[in-house]
């Protein structure tokens, strides 16, 4: 679905006093290896990365994918080793910079952060990752178009420097871990379906590969919020779909009852490899509501579609057909 609006990752580190560096002329790095490392995982999983004109003055970085490993995962999925770099910019990149290197393509876009994520969605990216700098980073948190922020605080006290501080929309944490030193914080933004379900979009790329199946992501939510379970496609079994493993693992928990399950494809409505669909096992746990971004594909099955079949016994099924894009990237993972 060229055209689409990509989903937007911002990523950045600041200090306990939260600066993203110092006041001098040269960069100080306040991300220990470990953040180093995400940073890299990140990078490997975008279509872009975006950053200003200011930033390739300042850190002249090649903006490449590092690991071996990572690299060659992009090359068997028939991606180049590294993304394609965006310099927002409205003059000419310097030919000396180390950003038009290596082997991924550059380009350079003006406009507004609106204008350019349309332009980015025109060229095909799904997942755009924006590193900065604090002047980027603020002008898309302001306009609503970040869907996640990946923020690391470093234990260093900077005393100035540049901030990315503005207005735009308060977001929701999801998830805190420790990054050797440092702390990460994630943050997603927008509606709780649109929260959850892209949750559920990204937990595809945990699936190990299969040649026959689609990779699938799948979050159960109660209904005051609380995340009850997720899960993916073959985590636990080679067979198990994503909303199987994490039903199984939820049991016969009564806030079901009440629940919402996000998947990142419809549930299914039939199968060869286990006796029960999908569907059938999201109706007899009792969950009222079922939020998934992509229908599965006609050709796919013969039966009624797992829509159809929760719809026939009262299950709300609601389609958010604007994450289709993510959920596709994620689910041909193979």
């Amino acid at each position: 679905m060229i055209g689409a609006r990509p989903h937007v990752l911002a990523s950045c580190a600041v200090s306990l006093d939260g600066f993203l560096d110092d006041a001098s002329p040269q960069r100080r790095v306040l991300s220990g290896p470990a953040d180093l490392d995400r940073v890299d995982e990140e990078r490997a999983g975008v279509d872009a990365i975006l950053v200003g004109a200011g930033t390739v003055r300042a850190d002249d970085s090649r903006l490449l994918v590092r690991a071996p490993e990572r690299r060659a995962a992009r090359v068997a999925r028939g991606l180049p080793p590294s993304p394609l770099r965006v310099v927002l910019t409205t003059g000419a990149i310097d030919p000396s910079a180390r950003v038009l290197g290596g082997d991924a393509e550059t380009i350079a876009l003006a406009g507004t952060p609106g204008e350019v994520v349309d332009a980015l969605g025109a060229r095909g990216v799904v997942r755009l990752m924006v590193e900065g700098g604090a002047a980027v980073l603020r002008e898309f948190l302001t306009a609503g178009l970040v869907d996640e922020l990946q923020l690391v605080l470093a234990p260093q006290l900077v005393g100035d420097g540049p901030r990315f501080t503005g207005g735009g929309r308060p977001p929701h944490l999801v998830e805190t871990c420790t990054l050797g030193g440092d702390v990460l914080l994630r943050y997603r933004f927008g509606e709780a379906d649109d929260r959850h379900l892209a949750e559920a979009c990204l937990l595809a790329e945990h699936c190990p590969p299969s040649a026959t199946a689609f990779s699938v992501g799948c979050v159960v939510v109660a209904e005051d919020g609380t995340v009850l379970g997720a899960g993916w496609s073959r985590r636990d079994h080679p067979l198990d779909h994503a909303e199987e493993g994490v039903l199984r693992a939820l049991g016969h928990d009564p806030r079901l009852r009440r629940a919402t399950l996000y998947s990142s494809l419809e549930p299914c409505g039939e199968r060869a490899s286990r006796p029960d669909p999908c569907a059938a096992l999201i109706a007899r746990a009792g969950i009222p509501r079922v939020v998934h971004a992509w229908s599965e594909p006609p050709d796919f099955v013969t039966a009624p579609s797992g829509s159809a079949q929760l719809e026939a016994v009262g299950v709300e099924v609601v389609q958010l057909s604007r994450w289709e894009p993510l959920a596709r990237r994620c689910a041909t993972r193979l």
